[in-house]
């Protein structure tokens, strides 16, 4: 999919972004690809695939002008276990839209319940995140506010211990959303 994006849109590049995907073998020469773009031959590939929720948030390739990443990722570890990697989630809807524009708090409850509805996807819980980086737009402004939520939200389900957390203030993809929140779990071996 995110090769037929570039392909219709080779047009609108740059002489010179089109002459680097060239360089790549991904342009309209045909040439061959460019080493690293290729699984190594021979070598068995780590076990992965993309993680969704769609009855409470979109695919971010279904934008209108489409992303190229996956909600998430499952990788499966030698032994059984599991990891999850989940992008940044924000309070959108399974249509994209924002949901609960200007409310720092419903937004963050929001954010929670599509993470969480990603992790069931996958026969998670919040009980096996490891970690979090959690990024507000105005840190100053509404990290104290972010903290209660967390704080109600993680006690509210009695998580213990809680995951490593970092929070970063940073410009997110549109302005009216107010928090992010990105993740990494740990599933156990099925043995």
């Amino acid at each position: 999919m995110v090769l037929k994006f570039v392909s219709d849109r080779l047009d609108s590049l740059s002489a010179a972004a089109v002459a680097e995907l060239e360089a790549m073998g991904l342009g309209r020469g045909g040439s061959a690809r460019a080493e690293g773009l290729d699984p190594p031959a021979g070598r068995p590939e780590i076990p992965k695939r993309a993680i969704s929720a769609p009855d409470v948030l979109n695919e971010a390739y279904d934008y209108n002008t489409p992303s190229s990443f996956s909600r998430g990722m499952r990788v499966e570890l030698p032994g059984g276990a599991s990891m999850l990697f989940l992008s940044g989630t924000a309070s959108v809807d399974e249509s994209g839209a924002t949901v609960h524009d200007g409310d720092f708090e419903a937004q963050c409850l929001r954010t929670f319940r599509n993470i969480t509805r990603l992790l069931v996807a996958e026969g998670a819980s919040w009980h096996d995140v490891v970690r979090t980086t959690c990024y507000l737009r105005d840190i100053e402004r509404d990290y104290d506010a972010f903290n209660k939520m967390r704080t109600v939200f993680m006690s509210s389900i009695g998580l213990d211990p809680l995951p490593a957390s970092t929070g970063i203030e940073a410009r997110l993809c549109r302005s009216d959303l107010l928090v992010e929140i990105e993740l990494i779990a740990i599933l156990p071996g099925r043995g």
